[in-house]
């Protein structure tokens, strides 16, 4: 049977990306990213309820988060549910739900947002393979009506 493990999100960094080195020299990044929903309470008044997501990226794409990434900028990650199973200094196993990013996408302008982020934004279309996804280099399929079976 197939499945899916696809998380699409866009919100504001908690704090600046976290960039570390594996002992390979692989690049990993973490982050927090804030989303928020709005929604009438029990009184008819609007409230707002904020997630927090923990967010890990990968290779380049993490090298690019260190860089162009700040606390209060708006970005689009797009990823997959990972849980991770640790232990505590007291050896009890504990366990970590984070997103995988494999695609980003900085939103926020020049100025906008908090922090420092780099002096140069990237355009808004959409992100090479190459500069914004992990490992692959995939391609979408283009949609042709002409190529439907005619049954």
């Amino acid at each position: 049977m197939a499945s899916l493990n696809k998380v699409m999100l866009i919100g504001n960094l908690g704090k600046d990306p976290e960039v570390r080195y594996t002992a390979g020299g692989t690049a990993v990044a973490s982050f927090s990213l804030a989303t928020s929903e709005k929604f009438k309470g029990k009184s008819g008044e609007w409230e707002e309820k904020t997630e927090w997501h923990n967010i890990t990226l990968w290779a380049r794409l993490a090298e690019i988060a260190g860089e162009y990434l700040a606390k209060g900028k708006t970005v689009y990650i797009e990823g997959r549910l990972q849980t991770r199973k640790w232990q505590d200094k007291d050896g009890k196993d504990r366990y970590t739900t984070e997103i995988v990013g494999e695609k980003m996408q900085m939103l926020s302008g020049k100025g906008e947002g908090g922090g420092q982020g780099g002096g140069q934004q990237r355009p808004a279309g959409r992100p090479s393979p190459q500069e914004h996804s992990q490992g692959s280099s995939y391609e979408e399929p283009v949609f042709n009506p002409d190529d439907e079976i005619p049954f």
